[in-house]
């Protein structure tokens, strides 16, 4: 029986074509699904084999902790070179749209937190 490996949601392309040549590479038989044209599901992985699902897992762990690793050195070097967007760099570059977001934010949060207590003063 089909059992999923990976949920495709937020996954880049790249990663999606790198884990199926992992997952080639180790003989571990596999198909994917196309997300629905709805939104509903976003697609998958899935092997054909559950029996696998122990190997595949600690495969996929492998690769994943080495991907994270790899993006946490690239964002630490960014910082260090300054080229990495932080809010100071976002503020700085786009001030109205900051202040624009923070402003629909607060009044969010004062809607969902006063709302009630007006409701119910009635």
């Amino acid at each position: 029986m089909a059992k999923l490996l990976l949920n495709l949601r937020n996954v880049p392309a790249d990663e999606l074509e790198q884990v199926c040549s992992l997952l080639d590479s180790h003989r571990i038989g596999h198909y994917r699904t196309r997300p629905s044209p709805w939104g509903i599901s976003s697609g998958g992985v899935w092997l054909e084999d559950d029996g696998d699902y122990p190997r595949a897992r600690r495969v996929l762990d492998g690769y994943q902790l080495q991907r994270r690793q790899a993006a946490r050195s690239e964002r630490e070097a960014a910082l260090r070179e300054g080229r990495a967007e932080t809010f100071a760099t976002l503020l700085r570059r786009r001030p109205l749209y900051v202040l624009a977001t923070l402003l629909g934010m607060v009044l969010i949060v004062a809607l969902v937190l006063g709302l009630p207590f007006l409701i119910l003063a009635r």
